[in-house]
């Protein structure tokens, strides 16, 4: 597991202003991964690194001979459009190009003139998918998420039995995984109607969203092998913000009895920026579980993992209506959690995909299932915090939301504070619903 480098060290400080903004996402202690073009241009998508409210042009970066050794390797590797082949080469490449960066952007830095000359603005950039995503995997690794759709369906019953055993997942649909800003079309499914005696064809009328955190995997393993749980970070190459779009009312019609299909493949969204694990060391908690519940398998338990599998990730979904959006009024908070609520950690996710002997590949994406915590604020959908839609939401400005309408913004937010390290963030997922069918 990543263990704190100088690159932590919360007095470091960037000849780059804006890095030192109070409640900026990306101060020098973060450096995470995207790709991007200037906006507008037909210029070849690459890689970047984000610093301040800029990108630092990994292309170019090693062109100007910033990086030497294995750290230009990597940077050269994130000349192209994703960032696969740079993913493939392992923490080792990982953490060197990002020592690299933080020396280079330091304040005193002798190359502090070669390197502003490789920055551009975020406002004036464009960002794509960062990685070719061969297979999308998401899990469902939150039990109060798990109890509280349960309980919905099943009252007094709400979690399965198998639920505390085994890391549950399903196969999502990677060709229509999309970055953060594309429009969400409301999706045609069928639909059962309450009381009807047939199926109809129709628009969505109980879209959510989910908020969740994806993994990328780095080095994959091969066919028949499977990865042990004490290696498994090693094959992640870091987190971004998911938000797994879903149309509940399709879903209640199509998932019996082998799961969700139509109701989750018309879009996942997701942020276009990617926090390596190495940055996310100093927000390590320990990974728990209550009295009485079953210790997992073997393969599925850790010393490590016990002491330190766990991140304090916050997390913030925020919605602005049409409404508000005419009447220039920001997005309402909706719930708000913490990533160290999952039951399942990020190092169990890859050893029970892999147990059967199932090989990821670089760019893959894990996703976490809808993240929720213990508590009716910490709801992380809308089917959650309106219990189905029979309790809806009231908005500051006195609208109501059971499910989302055409029109309405969701934005997701993530972000890592602790006393004794740098705030750091991972900007935000943003997607607006649009009418469909």
């Amino acid at each position: 597991m990543s263990a704190r480098n100088e690159t932590h060290d919360p007095t470091l400080q960037s000849w780059l202003d804006s890095a030192q903004a109070p409640g900026s996402d990306f101060p020098l202690q973060n450096l995470p991964f995207g790709v991007f073009r200037r906006a507008g241009s037909s210029e070849a998508f690459r890689g970047g690194v984000a610093i301040g409210d800029q990108i630092v042009d990994l292309r170019a970066a090693h062109g100007a001979g910033i990086f030497d050794g294995l750290a230009a390797r990597a940077a050269q590797a994130c000349s192209s459009p994703v960032l696969n082949a740079f993913m493939a080469m392992g923490p080792a490449a990982w953490s060197a190009l990002r020592l690299a960066l933080s020396r280079a952007l330091r304040e005193g830095s002798p190359l502090q003139t070669k390197l502003r000359g490789c920055l551009v603005a975020q406002t004036h950039a464009e960002h794509a998918v960062p990685a070719a995503i061969g297979d999308y995997t998401d899990f469902y690794t939150s039990v109060y998420h798990a109890t509280n759709i349960g309980r919905l369906f099943r009252p007094d019953n709400p979690l399965l039995p198998n639920y505390k055993h085994v890391p549950i997942g399903y196969h999502g649909r990677a060709s229509s995984i999309v970055v953060s800003g594309q429009p969400i079309h409301r999706p045609l499914g069928q639909l059962m109607a309450p009381e009807a005696q047939a199926p109809s064809l129709g628009a969505s009328r109980r879209l959510d969203y989910e908020l969740e955190l994806g993994a990328f995997v780095g080095p994959g393993n091969a066919l028949g092998a499977r990865i042990d749980i004490d290696a498994a970070e090693s094959h992640v190459f870091g987190l971004c913000i998911v938000n797994d779009w879903s149309a509940r009312d399709i879903q209640a019609w199509e998932y019996q009895p082998l799961g969700p299909f139509l109701a989750k493949s018309f879009a996942t969204s997701i942020s276009p920026w990617i926090v390596s694990l190495e940055a996310l060391a100093p927000y390590r908690v320990p990974w728990t579980r209550s009295e009485g519940d079953p210790r997992p398998l073997p393969y599925l338990d850790s010393e490590a993992v016990r002491r330190e599998g766990a991140f304090d990730i916050q997390l913030e979904a925020l919605l602005q209506t049409a409404t508000m959006q005419r009447n220039g009024q920001v997005p309402v908070v909706l719930g708000h959690t913490s990533y160290r609520h999952a039951y399942w950690t990020l190092a169990q996710m890859v050893a029970h995909h892999t147990v059967n002997g199932c090989n990821l590949q670089p760019g893959d994406l894990l996703a976490t299932g809808t993240l929720s915590g213990p508590t009716d604020t910490e709801t992380g959908a809308l089917i959650e915090l309106t219990v189905g839609g029979r309790k809806p939401v009231e908005l500051p400005n006195g609208e109501e939301r059971a499910f989302l309408e055409d029109g309405d913004i969701v934005v997701l937010k993530a972000w890592c504070q602790a006393p004794d390290a740098a705030r750091i963030g991972f900007g935000e997922v943003r997607g607006m619903v649009v009418g469909g069918g």
